[in-house]
């Protein structure tokens, strides 16, 4: 039996249908987001270190698995930091093509993190040579963003953009806010939803916050930098750090109980004597590896996000686990708890490396680090 369709339904059909397929993505995935709300999003977050921007995967140790996904957000985290070398997987030679290969692997971890509700910041990690060589590698830099922001532009709004990590070097403040506004440019010619994540000159740091221009009419932008005070009690002990790193037995906050003196190669170094000096000497209100002095370098910062109406994250924090364990877990909950007192969000440095939150070789938690990051969770 034929069913016959009133001749006005007929005519209307057309119309419902154009009406109900002109607008595919929902309102919230449409709209640019603010940016304040974005960055609350962020939450509790870990950095996935030594991963992808190893100059290869497994390179440094370690390969990501999907089952660190689920422990993540069952561990009472939020977001996901990647750290990914994209200037290893690019041709050096116009037009710079990203390896097809690699970029698919960071599909799987963006696929990995949303089936687990986590929100993820891709970054550009270790460009090395644009640290040293600015002007010679600005077009492979903006041609690189060109394809990452066509390839995730339509991923959810839970996906952030973070252009580079750390400038330094070669790439000064001034030459850094130049290609920082051509950075913006290029991606908001493509991709106007998601994100931006913004670094700080000077390694990433407090101190760069004063010299950044993030251009005026970028409204979707978070500023990020990185905070490892007292250097030289973070990363004690770390193999790339050379002398200057390499007296441990530092202990926070100081002054120490006992005067630690700072091996022969390191003492030669003039400001790592005067620190030592000032850690052995000061009290607490004056040492440079006090509380007051984290709150202090913080409130710098949550000044700055106020005077410039920019939302601020804490992109990297952690100390390395040549530290004594005890004033680790110290540092690091005084860091997370100050940041979000100034209602900055986080994210550590990081899963399951040297700095560590989780323990890969014996598949478990850190579990007083992780207290005092989030509270705990069940392995």
């Amino acid at each position: 039996m034929k069913t016959r369709i009133p001749v006005i339904v007929t005519l209307l059909l057309p119309l419902l249908l154009v009406s109900c397929t002109s607008n595919t993505k929902p309102l919230k995935d449409d709209a640019v987001p603010d940016p304040f709300d974005q960055a609350k999003q962020l939450g509790k977050g870990v950095n996935l270190g030594n991963a992808l921007e190893a100059p290869t995967e497994g390179a440094w140790g370690l390969t990501l698995q999907e089952s660190y996904f689920g422990l993540i957000a069952d561990g009472g985290f939020d977001t996901v930091r990647v750290p990914i070398k994209w200037s290893a997987h690019a041709s050096a030679e116009p037009p710079y093509t990203i390896d097809e290969t690699f970029a698919k692997r960071v599909d799987w971890v963006l696929d990995q993190a949303e089936s687990q509700g986590l929100n993820a910041v891709i970054n550009m990690h270790h460009y090395d040579e644009i640290f040293e060589s600015p002007d010679e590698h600005q077009v492979r830099f903006l041609r690189i963003w060109e394809q990452l922001a066509q390839r995730y532009r339509d991923r959810p709004l839970s996906v952030y953009f973070e252009p580079l990590n750390e400038p330094h070097g070669n790439l000064t403040a001034a030459a850094w806010n130049d290609l920082l506004a051509e950075a913006v440019k290029t991606i908001r010619s493509i991709d106007e939803r998601h994100t931006l994540i913004i670094g700080t000159s000077e390694w990433g740091g407090i101190g760069g916050l004063q010299a950044l221009q993030v251009p005026e009419e970028e409204k979707n932008a978070i500023v990020t930098f990185h905070y490892y005070e007292p250097f030289l009690f973070t990363h004690q002990g770390a193999e790339w750090g050379g002398n200057e790193t390499n007296t441990t037995g530092l202990t926070w906050p100081g002054p120490p109980s006992s005067q630690v003196q700072a091996n022969e190669a390191a003492n030669q170094v003039p400001w790592v004597h005067r620190w030592f000096e000032d850690y052995n000497t000061q009290p607490p209100e004056y040492n440079p590896a006090s509380r007051e002095k984290v709150m202090q370098d913080l409130d710098k910062a949550a000044a700055w996000g106020q005077e410039n109406n920019r939302p601020l994250w804490l992109g990297e924090f952690g100390a390395y686990s040549k530290a004594d364990i005890d004033s680790r877990l110290r540092w690091t909950e005084f860091v997370r708890s100050e940041a979000e007192k100034r209602n900055i969000t986080w994210a550590y440095w990081e899963f399951g490396a040297g700095f560590g939150v989780y323990n890969r070789e014996r598949a478990q938690w850190n579990r007083d680090l992780l207290q005092v990051l989030v509270g705990g969770a069940e392995d």
